[in-house]
């Protein structure tokens, strides 16, 4: 089997030599599992002049306890787009792990990258194929987001895709979030956005809308000065992705904390 010819899809190959080893396979006990596992949280993403900026805060929660205080949600999927996950975070990683290899796999054996819409379907397809998991409260939703290298206009080329639980796909304008905090950094991104912003003012309001759905979110973690942990922010853009150092979102976290001592509604 594995010197056949095969399909470019890694996650189909996966479920005829070991379907057993897919997130949405597993046979899992009876009844609902959510409260006794860490799930993530809030995830925000926004289309940017020269792409797209995503950010997550560091919380996991289980039940009413903080199960972690840095978790990283928001990852490269590959050289031009970025995933962040909210639900499971056990499943969620796994997801993330799987469609990095998914989207390796097919450039390997096509020679080319999948289009931007194309990988918004593969993962649609990994999230449909967990709903049985979903649905015993082992739930992940992802906010998908990339530079767009076949965008013909330049301010399309940064897209947001976000997704049910279903693996529906639906495109965003503008920006989106997901999570438990998800309707707080909307209303805050709602007042906010404008088009055309540069990567350096969506990193800002990426991280105040995280800020403002921490103030009333409690499983959303806001800026840990103490602990000096920050939201994990990153971009895609025309040269590639990039992650924020750790000095950079210390230095947009503080200022926003700072801004918010003088006008805590921002």
């Amino acid at each position: 089997m594995f010197t056949d010819p095969g399909t470019s899809s890694f996650t189909q190959f996966l479920s005829q030599a070991a379907p057993e080893l897919l997130p949405g396979r597993r046979p899992l006990p009876p009844g609902l599992a959510a409260d006794a596992v860490p799930h993530a949280t809030t995830i925000v993403a926004l289309s940017c002049a020269e792409g797209v900026v995503m950010a997550g805060d560091r919380r996991a929660t289980m039940g009413n306890l903080i199960a972690s205080r840095d978790i990283e949600k928001v990852h490269p999927a590959d050289p031009y787009s970025l995933v962040g996950i909210a639900g499971t975070a056990g499943v969620g990683i796994e997801m993330v792990r799987l469609f990095q290899v998914e989207l390796e796999h097919y450039e390997k054996l096509e020679g080319a990258m999948l289009s931007l819409d194309g990988k918004a379907n593969r993962l649609a397809t990994m999230i449909r194929n967990n709903l049985g998991a979903a649905m015993q409260g082992l739930a992940v939703i992802p906010l998908y987001a990339g530079f767009d290298q076949a965008a013909d206009e330049p301010r399309r080329a940064g897209r947001i895709f976000s997704f049910d639980v279903a693996g529906g796909l639906y495109e965003e304008t503008g920006y989106d979030a997901i999570g438990s905090g998800s309707l707080f950094a909307r209303s805050a991104l709602k007042k906010r956005y404008r088009d055309g912003l540069a990567a350096p003012e969506a990193v800002r309001l990426a991280v105040e809308a995280l800020y403002d759905a921490a103030d009333d979110d409690t499983a959303t973690g806001g800026p840990d000065v103490t602990r000096k942990i920050y939201p994990v922010a990153m971009t895609a853009t025309a040269e590639g992705t990039r992650r924020l150092t750790d000095d950079e979102a210390a230095a947009v976290a503080e200022a926003v904390v700072a801004d918010r001592m003088t006008n805590p509604g921002g």
